[in-house]
């Protein structure tokens, strides 16, 4: 009988460490940070020629802008588009500018069902799970209540541009995210970038791109010449257009 529980516990034991490497290099794979691909959607509308002459090498300063308690502050918004401006020959100015920046943004969170819409409290909860005894016989998998919604984060930004001569808008430009993913300034950083895809010239009205996130200290070196904002996270350009993300479904 001790021979036989001997060998069903060695079988326990290389059944474990099957397990156990797998998910050690699965879990370890995960934590290394590189730059991924999210799908912003964008809706700019600009000022068309002749009227966006102001627009080429502009110069500009920053309309104050409104602290929003759990949002980041004004001064970090501006930081990251001061690094997304200065990509496209725009340039920060507060003693000669031609146009005024304004810019907010924000990140939102809701919950949603794996299997299926977002739904209210009334919902179906329910969670699975495998389960593996060491000292005993037995394994198992069983079915249990409890709840397994996920969060998801909408983030979004926003950037006008006003002729300073005329007070007209000559540039305003939104993105946004709506992922599983939560990269806060750097998500931000990503979508000011988006909203200047194109910039002077940009497409007009919905459309969608990509951008690729970069984890702080792993983003190429800006060009010649562009400064990199202060306290600005790494973050991305826009690069290949990509199909509009889908809305969330009211609650």
């Amino acid at each position: 009988m001790t021979e036989s529980t001997d060998l069903l516990r060695a079988g326990w034991r290389r059944a474990l460490a099957g397990i156990a490497w797998p998910l050690a290099v699965l879990l370890l794979s995960a934590c290394v940070s590189g730059p991924r691909v999210v799908d912003v959607q964008v809706r700019t509308h600009s000022a068309q020629p002749p009227g966006d002459g102001v627009l080429n090498g502009a110069r500009y300063r920053f309309e104050p802008g409104q602290a929003v308690v759990g949002q980041p502050a004004p001064t970090q918004l501006e930081g990251l588009a001061q690094t997304a401006l200065a990509r496209v020959g725009v340039l920060r100015d507060e003693q000669n500018p031609s146009v005024s920046v304004q810019v907010s943004g924000g990140v939102s969170a809701y919950w949603v069902d794996p299997w299926g819409p977002p739904y209210g409290v009334w919902g179906p909860r329910g969670g699975w799970g495998v389960g593996v005894g060491y000292g005993g016989r037995y394994g198992g998998v069983g079915w249990g209540m409890g709840d397994p919604d996920i969060p998801r984060y909408v983030s979004e930004v926003g950037l006008v541009m006003r002729d300073l001569r005329t007070g007209q808008i000559v540039y305003d430009s939104r993105a946004r995210n709506d992922s599983a993913g939560y990269d806060n300034l750097s998500m931000l950083a990503g979508l000011f970038a988006a909203t200047l895809q194109g910039y002077p010239r940009p497409p007009q009205g919905s459309y969608g791109v990509q951008v690729t996130l970069w984890p702080p200290g792993s983003m190429p070196a800006p060009p010649e010449g562009v400064p990199a904002a202060p306290g600005a996270p790494a973050a991305a350009l826009p690069v290949a257009p990509a199909a509009p993300a889908a809305t969330p479904p009211a609650r």
